[in-house]
């Protein structure tokens, strides 16, 4: 849109002293008539362009010029910068390091240093260890499906192991509990649901357009779904030692420990009973004990046992038993 290229000429002329208009051509991929029309505009806006001569020359603002930002302090435009920083270590893409750039423009030059410090004073850093290209690219295919309103197909694998084909109408991307996920309107089960990118596979952004329906999100509406599943289940209660309080800390916060005896603490939590809640007691570690229910003592007991049944002298035919 031309909008955003007179926003963005304007931005660029900000950072450099001069640049050539055909330079600007290149960049935008228009022609150098076209950037002259742009100048023009620019000029009209109010913002002092300069048109420099001779072998040096180009096309620059006039010294001193800054955007004015009368309308935010110091503090909101580090706020700002804090945010769109956090989200760049998770969703990334050049219209955020466009956005990082118009904001840190506008900051003097005189200023820049302590600027510099106090966005760096607090970092969110939203971005997994290790190789993150595999979700980097479905997080592309789903940005685009998102902004150009289209449905994306996917085969999905759920935590159950079930693998099937999915269509679904694309509404939000969510970062929940450091996983991304997108809530989306499914076509198969005429129903939203949030599906975890980590279990999609073979995203196809698809040429079939939609209109995106009414949701509220003054209350996020995959929060309600899942208090409304947690409603329905009894709690379960887990003890913890001295050695894993510190896990009953970080997970449930230090209100939900009641003391039973020394060194011992218990926490009662609301959990749809599903192959996540399992593997989640288990990923607690051997300091960690299922007091009730009685039926959910048993299973991870059993899952423990094949677990451990995996390290024995075989265990390649320890696995081969347990899968007939």
């Amino acid at each position: 849109m031309k909008i955003d290229r007179l926003l963005s000429i304007v931005i660029l002329l900000l950072k450099k002293n001069r640049i050539q208009a055909k330079e600007l051509a290149d960049l935008y991929e228009v022609s150098i008539r076209t950037i002259y029309r742009d100048i023009e505009a620019i000029s009209l806006a109010g913002i002092p362009v300069v048109t420099y001569q001779g072998a040096n020359g180009g096309i620059g603002l006039m010294d001193g010029y800054r955007l004015d930002r009368s309308v935010l302090t110091d503090g909101d435009v580090k706020d700002i910068v804090m945010g769109l920083q956090s989200l760049s270590s998770s969703l990334g893409g050049p219209n955020v390091t466009r956005l990082l750039d118009k904001f840190e423009s506008i900051i003097p030059d005189s200023g820049k240093a302590k600027f510099s410090v106090n966005t760096t004073q607090f970092i969110v850093d939203h971005s997994g260890w290790g190789n993150q290209s595999a979700q980097e690219s479905k997080l592309v295919k789903v940005k685009e499906a998102l902004s150009q309103s289209r449905t994306i197909a996917f085969t999905y694998r759920n935590a159950q192991g079930a693998v099937t084909a999915r269509k679904v109408e694309p509404h939000t991307l969510v970062l929940k509990g450091q996983q991304w996920f997108v809530y989306a309107y499914c076509l198969d089960k005429e129903q939203f649901r949030l599906f975890k990118l980590s279990r999609m596979s073979d995203p196809v952004v698809t040429e079939s357009a939609f209109t995106r329906r009414d949701l509220s999100y003054e209350k996020l509406p995959w929060n309600e779904e899942r208090l409304a599943a947690v409603k329905t289940v009894q709690p379960f209660t887990l003890q913890f030692n001295h050695k894993s309080r510190h896990l009953a800390e970080d997970w449930f916060g230090v209100e939900a420990l009641t003391e039973q005896e020394e060194g011992m603490y218990t926490v009662s939590v609301p959990f749809p009973e599903d192959a996540w809640m399992y593997g989640f007691i288990l990923s607690l570690g051997p300091d960690v004990i299922v007091k009730e229910p009685a039926h959910l003592r048993e299973k991870i007991r059993d899952m423990a046992l094949r677990i451990a049944s995996n390290y024995g002298e075989s265990p390649i035919e320890n696995l081969e038993k347990h899968s007939i």
